[in-house]
């Protein structure tokens, strides 16, 4: 029988591991034919979670458990599922249960039509802030106007990928990485599901502001060379602004004989302008340069500190 690996990130969940395990062994009572294993990771939780999943798998032969030395993050979790999965295709999906389990047999039969990739399509979601939804828009604008890569629009990492699919996926090792960003510039066949997202069942969004908008600046510099070409673009109208205003003030000065402003002022004034241009195009750069000293330095994706598999 074919397999299928559920991997599913854990941070602080301690409370929906039990619920999203059964929701799982209910999907898999309905999807006879296939076997299953379930990869929960564990992402530097403080809470339990970890001595949650490893009471679950004491019972459930089929979890396989990682358990993280720190918080890596999200998006490492997901890379570690998919290096340790073994299955014929991998469904990615939260522990909070906004990504509905009950959705996984419709995956699976796009999978079986010949779909190699099936993306989880976010309608909307209850009780969603009026900020995360405004910046949300505002990410997916940014990224279809200036990045290489156009991500569909409130894409998640709810997801199954085809056997052919994760054997690629593994071989990306860049630590700035949207996960859902490289699965879609590697440009598999896609099909879509569209879903409602549920109210969070226990504990709170582990993802804030602060991280949410670290990720978009990430995604946006990995994905798009316009935050660089950003730097070039103010300078040149910067020294436009600065040709048309040296033109005025010399037909003020020769011209009209006026005083109105002070040959100081200008200078002042243009000079604010090109120093704010010159940091501007520094911290730019900057962010280019931190990436690619992550690149280089070369250190592992995360660190496992146990493993628990039968």
């Amino acid at each position: 029988m074919k397999k299928l690996s559920i991997i599913v990130p854990i941070y602080n969940e301690e409370k929906n591991v039990i619920l999203i395990h059964k929701a799982l062994s209910e999907v898999a009572k309905q999807l006879v034919n296939y076997d299953f294993e379930f990869i929960f990771v564990n992402d530097g939780s403080k809470d339990n979670s970890w001595e949650t999943i490893k009471q679950e798998a004491l019972n459930d032969k089929r979890i396989v458990a990682i358990d993280f030395s720190r918080n890596f993050g999200k998006e490492f979790a997901l890379t570690a599922g998919v290096q340790n999965c073994t299955g014929d295709a991998a469904i990615f999906l939260d522990a909070d249960l906004q990504h509905p389990p009950a959705l996984i047999p419709e995956f699976v039969k796009k999978w079986e039509r010949g779909a190699e990739v099936v993306a989880g399509i976010r309608k909307t979601t209850k009780k969603k802030t009026l900020i995360k939804d405004a910046g949300s828009r505002l990410f997916y604008a940014l990224m279809r106007r200036f990045s290489r890569n156009v991500l569909t629009r409130n894409s998640t990492d709810f997801k199954l990928i085809d056997r052919k699919v994760i054997n690629e996926l593994v071989r990306f090792t860049e630590h700035n990485r949207l996960f859902r960003g490289l699965i879609e510039w590697m440009g598999f066949k896609t099909e879509t599901i569209e879903f409602v997202a549920p109210e969070r069942v226990n504990g709170v969004a582990t993802y804030s502001l602060r991280k949410l908008f670290s990720l978009a600046i990430n995604s946006l510099t990995s994905f798009s060379l316009f935050p660089l070409k950003l730097a070039g673009y103010l300078g040149v109208l910067i020294t436009l602004v600065s040709f048309v205003l040296l033109c005025v003030m010399i037909v003020f000065k020769f011209v009209l004989h006026s005083l109105i402003f002070s040959s100081i002022s200008y200078v002042i004034v243009t000079n604010t302008f090109v120093l704010g241009v010159v940091l501007m195009a520094l911290g730019i750069m900057a962010l280019y340069i931190g990436q690619i000293h992550a690149e280089v330095i070369g250190r592992p994706l995360y660190v496992i500190r146990e493993k628990i598999a039968k």
